[in-house]
């Protein structure tokens, strides 16, 4: 289904149609501090247009509330007629203390902010919000407020998404950058990762025992883990961090990681010790049962994400959960908007002289979000379709009833002999395709859903690396008619190694008639968790194992006289980090021999949602 021309216009152009109601000069600017239930202090801006009472923006950023990029669009909300109030995050800017902990106290502060903002005499009741990456994530605890009416986070889900290795690449930059504390600097990530570049391409091998020590070393402080199985000590220390109050959480991650203050590093590493399936972004607002959490929210959520962004798949699966398990009205309500975006820039670049959507990054639209909160406030939102997504490759935006979408039909293309890619099954006699990973010249990472300011985000042509000897290409013959793909990717690689531990990297692109190879999306499975139920096990070298590796989501059509192409290999450097092959074993990374097998007994294929063209 195509979109209506007015949400058209709003997603393609960064202009604001909606007429501004008074002038720059009328609007009245405040700062208070706002206290917290523990007594800390938060910065905090109030934008206060002439009119009060009057609806509110509430934002929570750890970024600077007083950026140049910010003040723009709020100055233009309270034009319009609401109240912008804008926070600094605890121990950031000019909020107290004087070190930040990265995602811990956000589920009280969202909520105290919230509980404040509706309580002052210029908020009429109704109270929305807006913002991506950190900006989203804490919104989610907002949203359990039940003076909260609407949260649009972008780029951000509750971590419901997993991946089985750790992010690498501009995660130690913005550890240095965000907020106040030791071993923090004024110089913002976009400088700081082309500054730390050979740090971070001379590091990341990973080479982890199967089972972490520091299990045994809390079973000292903790002896109700010391009978358990690893699997089940991950989930009880997952239970148990969730019970605890915000500071003893901040508490416990230090004292597990040693660091003056938590950080995204942190965040990010200590995620094994409670099963490879908790993610980064769980910690914002951790729940044993996310099938519960969503069910405590109270906001109407529009989600808004891009096909390139680092996340997107936790924003589908937030969405999916929230269609499943959220409370109605909300579980109607809720809406999702994908672009063709990254996290933090354009995305997908194909055609962007005709197409000039795809030349912004959609973030914190302000003439779409004011039709969002108009229509959220006149009970409209059954007007907007429930999802909203751009078609790559068509460079036209849809929409459709659900996500995933009902039309799409899972059709399996099988990888085949001399490079084809097609859809009919294998042959009966076993063939198998070679190649040998080198943890000392991994695969390289060159765009795709990253974030990076040395990298380029979204749709690069892949051909080159491609023609890697470390990579195994499969095409299928030129089309012969437009091919739709949206919704989720799966690949199916029944596949050996000589190594004990070792990783599985699988990608999509769109072969041009130039020889173009413009990548869509790719996924990476860490062999060791081919099973999240189970915990880490071993290879055993030489053993076909099935391995299914989540390639996460697309929506692009692959038009007439282009291929559909999937490349496999086995790293994704420095995007994610790097796999020695030794399996926590002492010693230098080896080099590991990859089988791929292909025949009537292991049927290596992908799965790619296949829709109705029209």
């Amino acid at each position: 289904m195509t979109v209506s021309a007015d949400l058209q216009f709003a997603l393609r152009s960064k202009d604001v149609r909606t007429p501004a109601e008074f002038a720059v000069t009328e609007i009245r600017l405040e700062t208070v501090q706002v206290p917290m239930r523990d007594g800390v202090r938060l910065a905090t801006d109030l934008y206060l247009p002439p009119r009060l009472p009057a609806p509110v923006i509430a934002v929570r950023t750890p970024y600077g509330r007083d950026g140049d990029a910010l003040v723009a669009p709020f100055i233009s909300f309270a034009r319009r007629g609401y109240v912008v109030a804008v926070q600094d995050l605890r121990g950031t800017g000019d909020s107290e203390p004087d070190d930040h902990d990265f995602y811990m106290f956000e589920p009280q502060d969202g909520y105290d902010f919230v509980d404040w903002v509706s309580a002052q005499d210029w908020c009429d009741g109704f109270i929305g919000s807006l913002g991506g990456s950190y900006v989203g994530q804490v919104q989610w605890p907002m949203a359990r407020h039940p003076k909260m009416t609407t949260i649009v986070p972008e780029v951000s889900g509750i971590g419901v998404g997993t991946k089985t290795a750790s992010l690498h690449m501009v995660v130690n930059a913005l550890a240095h950058t965000i907020g106040h504390g030791e071993e923090k600097t004024e110089v913002p990530h976009w400088q700081l990762e082309p500054m730390m570049l050979d740090e971070t391409l001379s590091t990341g091998f990973f080479n982890e025992p199967f089972v972490s020590p520091m299990l045994a070393e809390l079973a000292e402080s903790l002896p109700a883990i010391k009978d358990l199985s690893p699997v089940e000590a991950q989930d009880w220390l997952w239970a148990h961090y969730c019970s605890l109050t915000c500071a003893e959480r901040a508490e416990f991650v230090r004292g597990i990681t040693g660091s003056a203050h938590v950080t995204i590093v942190d965040a990010e590493n200590i995620g094994p010790l409670f099963g490879q399936g908790i993610s980064l972004d769980r910690h914002t607002l951790p729940s044993v049962d996310p099938t519960r959490q969503v069910a405590e929210f109270q906001a109407i959520p529009l989600l808004r994400t891009g096909w390139y962004d680092w996340f997107i798949n936790d924003a589908l699966a937030t969405f999916e959960l929230l269609r499943k398990h959220a409370p109605e009205p909300l579980r109607s309500k809720a809406r999702i908007i994908i672009t063709p975006s990254s996290h933090n820039s354009i995305g997908y670049k194909e055609r962007m002289g005709e197409h000039p959507e795809l030349q912004h990054n959609h973030w914190s639209n302000v003439d779409f979000t004011l039709r969002w909160y108009q229509t959220v406030r006149d009970d409209a939102v059954d007007e907007w379709p429930r999802v909203i997504y751009y078609l790559m490759g068509a460079n036209e935006w849809r929409s459709a009833d659900d996500w995933p979408l009902p039309e799409a039909v899972d059709t399996p293309f099988y990888l085949g002999a001399d490079g084809m890619l097609s859809s009919t099954p294998p042959p009966e006699q076993q063939d198998v395709d070679e190649y040998v990973y080198d943890p000392l010249d991994p695969t390289p990472t060159v765009g795709g859903s990253i974030v990076s300011w040395v990298y380029p985000p979204g749709s690069v042509d892949v051909s080159a690396v491609q023609q890697r000897g470390d990579v195994l290409t499969y095409s299928t013959e030129p089309l012969e008619h437009d091919v739709d793909v949206v919704g989720k990717l799966r690949a199916v690689l029944h596949a050996s190694s000589s190594a004990v531990d070792t990783d599985f990297a699988v990608r999509l692109s769109d072969v041009g008639p130039d020889g173009r190879a413009v990548q869509l999306q790719n996924g990476l499975l860490r062999a060791r968790y081919r099973d999240l139920d189970r915990g880490a096990e071993p290879l055993v070298p030489g053993v076909i194992y099935p391995l299914e590796i989540d390639m996460w989501v697309v929506a692009n059509r692959f038009k007439a006289g282009h291929r559909i192409r999937i490349d496999v290999s086995s790293a994704d450097f420095p995007r994610f980090d790097r796999n020695t092959n030794l399996g926590g074993a002492p010693g230098d990374p080896v080099p590991a021999t990859q089988t791929i097998y292909r025949d009537t007994s292991h049927p290596s294929h992908v799965i790619l949602p296949v829709c109705p063209a029209s």
